[in-house]
């Protein structure tokens, strides 16, 4: 953790003064304060958060977004809590996905029977795409 300057007074005079709960303490030169700085955090970028919920409203598990992004499921759990997202309730739809490189995703869609009588989707993840599609439940 970088220290700027002393919240007491604003000096950028100040040193090392010991160890108190596993972090470190400081003292200020100039006021004679004793602080400690707080740890920020982990933080995920906007893009995964923004991606994960998309990929929860298009039906996916929390697993399945795990594997797909590498953030923690429980992680999703709580960003689907957090920002109160609602998936549709008895859809007539099941998605399926895969997960494509360009010239993959280029292939795909020159044969008209993967996007026939179904709703498609592509997104972007980092340099490969995933495809979602819509398909009709078979009874």
């Amino acid at each position: 953790m970088i220290v700027e300057n002393c919240p007491n007074c604003g000096s950028l005079s100040f040193v090392k003064s010991g160890i108190v709960k596993d972090r470190q303490r400081y003292r200020c030169k100039a006021c004679k304060y004793y602080f400690t700085v707080n740890k920020l955090g982990k933080r995920i970028d906007e893009y995964y958060v923004n991606k994960a919920l998309q990929l929860y409203l298009e039906g996916l598990s929390y697993r399945e977004i795990e594997r797909i992004l590498g953030v923690s499921h429980v992680s999703i759990m709580n960003w689907v809590k957090k920002y109160g997202i609602k998936r549709p309730y008895k859809s007539e739809y099941h998605p399926t996905y895969k997960i494509l490189n360009p010239s993959e995703l280029s292939k795909y869609f020159t044969n008209p029977e993967n996007i026939k009588g179904a709703g498609v989707i592509v997104t972007e993840l980092g340099d490969k795409f995933m495809l979602i599609k819509w398909e009709r439940f078979k009874e």
